[in-house]
């Protein structure tokens, strides 16, 4: 079921079913499972990439004369870009195909790479700083693309632990990054940037020969117009992109920012603070998979609702703690807030093609008919709900920046983090469980039983 058109040039497989089991069985998972493997790799470095300036501060010190409301400043400008550009990838892949664009994608790596291989020293003007800053956006790119990749080749039984899968195997990257700064600095000192930066060049050619080689195109998926103008009219998509601000956003936004404020409010060097900054991004990206696979089972809104509830509390232990100055409580209560971040883009992200194919049940559509409708919709979807979710990021670390600047102290910023993960609460559990019924509209025709299993 699965060929090569000679019209074509590169990997393309023109047949591709996964719904079908005989198919599944026979061929679709093995292929599926490569692609995912180096999907994952790809993704990695370039998360590592996009998260590269929440270690380069940590290298700045005095000399390059940069205050930390500065550094916050190109943090978020890396974040935004990073957000801004997924949706352009995430119709890339369709229009040069999936392995395609994951070569070329990974090798777009080496610009920030290098660029900030030759400016990481002090005496570089503040601007040129916030350009290689917003280069290396490019790598948050990468995350749209594979996760709309990935969601075309598996089943929708089986889209949960892949989707969560591939974007924890991406979202490690960030907590990678930060340990090898930390060695980085361990070692050599905070003097040598380069070290690092140096280490990263064969790792991205890596990538892109891999990709080149083991990677397919799959030539059913299209972009597809009036999928994207539907979904852009589609209710639910602002509201999951709204749901992913609060967790991808806080999982980016915490990643980013977590070694500056260990060394701005508790007053860490910088290798205190890369010994601890490492743990929380790891912890919520190994834990991604299991949200994606708990939502399989137990439904996506469910465990979004719980994990909301969590992160909420985890902030109010934060926020106690922030005023007591106890980094100790501090700790516990950011890596937990880590951790149930992790959970959420898990939950969330499975919640995706679910609610799209609850809605192709809810319109009498069945068997492949309401796959290949969910599939089409949640493709065109999950770009954008991933751009917004990673502008959450760059929201984190903008209310950083102002609390810091105004106050010299974080106690606010979580304040109003805490504020809307209440809000969070209420939006899950007032749309997807309150009334399901609701949760598809204008179907008031539709059963309600396939509504809540999908979702």
């Amino acid at each position: 079921m699965t060929g090569t058109a000679p019209r074509r040039r590169g990997r393309w497989i023109e047949q591709w079913d996964p719904e079908d089991e005989t198919f599944w069985k026979e061929t679709g998972e093995r292929v599926a499972r490569r692609n995912l493997l180096y999907s994952v790799l790809s993704e990695h470095i370039g998360f590592s990439i996009w998260s590269l300036w929440s270690v380069m501060v940590l290298f700045m010190g005095p000399e390059y004369g940069i205050d930390p409301a500065g550094k916050f400043f190109l943090i978020a400008t890396a974040t935004c870009v990073g957000a801004v550009v997924r949706v352009p990838y995430t119709f890339a892949v369709a229009r040069f195909g999936g392995r395609n664009w994951t070569v070329y994608s990974a090798l777009l790596l080496l610009a920030p790479t290098v660029a900030a291989i030759v400016v990481m020293e002090p005496g570089t003007s503040y601007g040129t700083f916030l350009l290689v800053a917003a280069l290396t956006g490019v790598g948050g790119g990468n995350f749209a693309s594979s996760m709309t990749n990935i969601n075309a080749f598996f089943p929708m039984r089986k889209k949960g632990w892949a989707l969560g899968l591939n974007a924890g195997g991406g979202n490690i990257g960030v907590p990678v990054v930060q340990l090898a700064g930390l060695l980085v600095i361990a070692t050599a000192g905070a003097g040598h940037p380069r070290l690092l930066l140096g280490a990263y060049i064969p790792l991205i050619v890596l990538a892109t020969v891999l990709a080149a080689v083991r990677m397919d195109n799959l030539a059913p998926v299209r972009n597809d117009t009036g999928a994207v103008r539907e979904v852009l009219k589609d209710p639910h998509t602002w509201i999951m992109s709204f749901l992913y601000v609060g967790t991808f956003g806080s999982f980016i936004g915490y990643s980013f920012a977590f070694g500056l404020v260990l060394q701005t409010q508790f007053g860490r060097t910088p290798l205190q603070a890369a010994s601890l900054t490492f743990i929380g991004p790891l912890l919520g990206s190994l834990v991604r998979p299991v949200g994606g696979a708990l939502a399989d089972r137990f439904g996506g809104a469910r465990i979004t609702l719980g994990t909301f509830v969590a992160m909420a509390a985890a902030t109010g232990v934060v926020v106690f703690a922030s005023e007591r100055s106890s980094l100790t409580v501090f700790l516990v209560g950011f890596v937990a807030l880590f951790v149930l971040s992790g959970l959420g883009n898990g939950s969330t992200y499975k919640m995706i093609p679910g609610i799209f194919q609850a809605k192709a049940l809810a319109r009498g559509m069945s068997g492949e008919s309401a796959a290949a409708y969910g599939r089409r919709l949640s493709g065109a979807s999950m770009g954008l709900i991933g751009a917004v979710g990673g502008l959450g990021g760059l929201g984190i670390n903008l209310v950083f920046r102002e609390a810091f600047r105004s106050s010299g102290s974080g106690t606010t910023a979580f304040a109003t983090f805490l504020a809307f993960y209440a809000v969070c609460c209420a939006v899950t559990w007032a749309v997807y469980l309150r009334r399901p019924a609701a949760r598809v509209p204008h179907t008031a025709e539709a059963p309600v039983k396939p509504q809540l299993t999908s979702v």
